[in-house]
This record gives C-alpha cells, structure tokens and sequence, in this order.
C-alpha cells in the first residue's frame, strides 16, 4: 500500500479536502457524525484505486479524479453507516460505531446525506459513464448486501453463491472505482474492462481475507472483536469450507450455532476447532490468491509503470494485510 499512497499523496489530500467541505451541513450532528466516521482511520484504498487508475492511463484534466474519487469514498462511507445499524455492530476501527453513539435513526440518515453527497460530486465529473457506473454499484452494493442479509444464517451457502454475495458486497465498489478512473482517462475499451477486471478480482481477495482475519487471534490489530461474524451468525468462507466436509453431527452443530443462533460460551472455540479441522483458514486464503493474480494478470496489458506496479502492490497487500 505504501507506493500507492506516495503516488497519489497530492491528489489524495485534495480528496480529503474535498470530502470534509462536502460533508459541511447546516444541521451540526449530520457534520459531527460524518466526520467521526470519515476520520477513524480508513485506508482510502477505493479512491486511491480510481485516483492511481487514472493516473497510470495519464489522466490529464483538472479535477474529475477527486472529484469521482472522493464520490467512491463517499458511497462506502455510507454503507459502512448503514452496514453497522443492520449488523448491530459496537465497534468500528477501535473506535465506537455512530449508531452506538448516536443511535441507529441519526447514523442512517447521515448515511442517506453522504449518498446525496456522493452523487452530487458524480454529477460535477461531468461524464454519464460515470454517473452510470457508479449510481449502478451502489445499486449492486444494496442487492450485495441484501443477498448476505437473506443468506446470513443458512450455513449450506454454496462457495458460487457466497462469492455472487461479495461481488456485490465489496467487489463492486473496487470494481466501479477502476472503472470510473479508467472511464475520464481513455476510451480504450479493453484498457476500461482490463481495469473493472482488476478490481473486482481484488474486491473478492480483500474480502476473503477478512473472512479469515474474523477468525485469527488478533483483534488489537483488526479494531474489531475476535469471532463477530460468528456471533451475528454471519456466513463466510471458513464456515463454509467446514460445512461442505463436515460430518452429520458437525453439520448439526453449525445449524445450532448459525441458523438458530443458540450459541454458549465454549462454541466459538469450537467452530475454530471445525475450521481448523478441515484447513478453513489455508484455503480461505488460497481462494483468496486465485483471485489476487486474477487481478494482477488484467493488468498485463498495461505497459510497466510506477502506477502499475502500485496497483500490483496493493493486490499482493490484500494476502498479507492484518486489518
């Protein structure tokens, strides 16, 4: 990540700049919830990716890459808000979640003014492809989510549908930020797809490997507790590799402690037990390298650059990460 963000430090900052005068409300709580949230020490990985996406196809204009990038910021901001009411989530980054803080009705409709925001700043790149493929991941990110919410206790997901489930869920985001930053940049179609390409196949590395960070034994460095996707009966990839070579009464386990959420204090160490049984963890992160070098081999078509190495670095990051 380190190269990513010397490369595009400049225009970074001009994003963060951007993205504080945006959030300026003249309800004081919308600003205060917003700027909690927006200040909690993300990584900016998505408008880092429209911002680098541009820049390695030499994007030459003034300032339609802050001003999509900030949008992609924008829109995952919101999600987060709206993801941690539905989740029921506390924490966040070490820090208390704004619903936790300021309650759920407060922390949706910041979430609802950062959309508004984000499709503002969409509107200002002047470009309708962009506009379409944004305000259509946003879609795909509400249906994403939904899917997760319907399947969220059914620990029989199949590995097609929990990967359909986090295209949508996180794919689609890092997916639409290349995309749009290749969209301002050139009309070269296979360079456009060569970049959605790349980052939806990073978009499901990434998130499979939260799946497994969910079950390794450092939350001090996550900012989360240990085993909350277990605990929401949420379905990741670890469980689901437990369910497919499980036995009948390991099956009959996860349906107590999924599906029905009757759960006591020795199950979570337990489900560990399971995962680690049948290399949960192993291949959770060997899917998620699959889809690593998918990502680094779109952009073979590139020719060698700084950028393009900074993209190759933020692919081989999502394996090695612990946040």
């Amino acid at each position: 990540m380190e190269k990513i963000a010397i490369l595009s430090s400049e225009r970074l900052l001009k994003v963060n700049k951007l993205i504080l005068e945006k959030i300026a409300s003249n309800i004081p709580l919308i600003s205060e919830i917003a700027e909690y949230i927006l200040t909690s020490g993300g990584k900016r990985i998505r408008p880092l990716l429209a911002l680098s996406s541009a820049k390695m196809l030499k994007y030459e204009g003034s300032n339609k890459d802050i001003c999509l990038a900030s949008a992609v910021e924008l829109i995952h901001t919101a999600t987060l808000l709206h993801d941690d009411v539905v989740d029921k989530s506390n924490k966040r980054r070490n820090k208390e979640t704004a619903n936790e803080v300021w309650g759920n009705e407060s922390t949706i409709l910041v979430g609802d003014f950062l959309f508004s925001r984000a499709f503002e700043l969409m509107v200002e790149t002047n470009s309708l492809e962009v506009l379409r493929t944004l305000s259509q991941a946003s879609c795909r990110i509400s249906e994403g989510e939904m899917n997760q919410l319907i399947s969220q206790n059914n620990p029989s997901t199949s590995t097609n549908d929990y990967i359909k489930i986090i295209k949508g869920k996180t794919a689609e985001l890092f997916s639409a930020a290349c995309k749009a930053g290749a969209l301002i940049s050139t009309k070269n179609q296979n360079k456009i797809n060569a970049l959605e390409n790349f980052g939806k196949e990073l978009g499901i590395s990434y998130q499979l490997v939260d799946d497994a960070l969910d079950y390794l034994p450092d939350n001090k460095i996550l900012g989360k507790s240990i085993g909350d996707d277990f605990k929401d009966g949420k379905i990741s990839y670890p469980i689901i590799v437990s369910w497919e070579n499980g036995t009948d009464t390991e099956r009959k386990f996860w349906i107590r402690v999924i599906k029905d959420l009757n759960q006591n204090s020795e199950d979570f160490q337990k489900a560990l037990n399971l995962i680690n049984k049948y290399n949960g963890i192993k291949k959770t992160y060997e899917l998620a390298k699959i889809h690593s070098q998918n990502a680094i081999k779109s952009l073979s078509i590139f020719e060698n650059s700084e950028d393009k190495e900074s993209l190759i670095e933020v692919a081989e990051f999502s394996l090695k990460r612990l946040y």
